[in-house]
């Protein structure tokens, strides 16, 4: 990782999401769905089940790792599903760590860091676990820092996520965007404040009811090419 002070003159700061706005799962959602029966459509129930479970955990306030979460949900609908987990699969966690980055994202984070901009990782991952992930794709290179929600004990969209962060960097809100591929991750920034930018990743949409996001770009190539300073 690079490291840089708050203070230093810059374009402002950008947050980005890792799982799926970054880095690529569909070998992830491959591995998940072989396990289910081969039907790619139980893994994209089992994602969305993670996700609805990580807040589950932050409303309750019993915070649990991403990765344990994966894991228990796999078993949950695998139950749900009568089907028996192989017994010596790969962890989920492995998988995760070696998800590749997409095609466009580290040309795209280059240019925004050559432009001034702060690139700061903001992730559900656990902090080891995405360290991890942004090594073996090549970009922790890129990053000023790597966040995790580990350090807060909620999940995003919970606003105290996006707040935690701003306070992190040392960063007011209008110098600052959030930049994801789920309408719920940038809905959430929004309401907490930050500039957000919508990667369109293949299969993700916007939230009608959540407020509307500054940009929505096909790619962090597009990102880095049409985006303006924040401060």
């Amino acid at each position: 990782m690079t490291h840089s002070s708050p203070s230093t003159p810059c374009s402002g700061t950008l947050f980005f999401d890792v799982n799926e706005t970054l880095l690529d799962m569909s070998g992830l959602n491959q591995a998940v769905a072989q396990r289910l029966g081969n039907r790619p459509e139980r893994a994209e129930a089992w994602f969305t089940s993670v996700l609805h479970h990580s807040l589950v955990g932050t409303v309750t306030g019993s915070f649990h790792n991403f990765g344990d979460i994966a894991e228990a949900v796999l078993e949950m609908t695998a139950a749900r599903y009568g089907i028996t987990l192989p017994e010596e699969a790969t962890p989920l966690a492995e998988i995760i760590a070696a998800m590749p980055a997409h095609p466009d994202v580290a040309r795209g984070l280059t240019a925004l860091q050559q432009q001034g901009y702060t690139l700061v990782a903001l992730t559900n991952s656990s902090a080891a676990l995405a360290e991890k992930q942004l090594s073996s794709a090549g970009l922790a290179p890129l990053f000023t820092r790597i966040l995790s929600v580990e350090q807060v004990q909620v999940y995003k969209p919970d606003l105290r996520v996006y707040q935690w962060a701003m306070k992190e960097m040392g960063q007011s809100a209008s110098a600052c965007m959030m930049v994801a591929a789920h309408g719920w991750d940038v809905g959430g920034a929004k309401c907490a404040g930050m500039k957000t930018a919508f990667v369109a990743r293949r299969g993700q949409a916007l939230y009608p009811l959540a407020p509307s996001p500054d940009r929505v770009v096909d790619d962090i190539v597009a990102l880095a090419a049409e985006i303006t300073p924040l401060c």
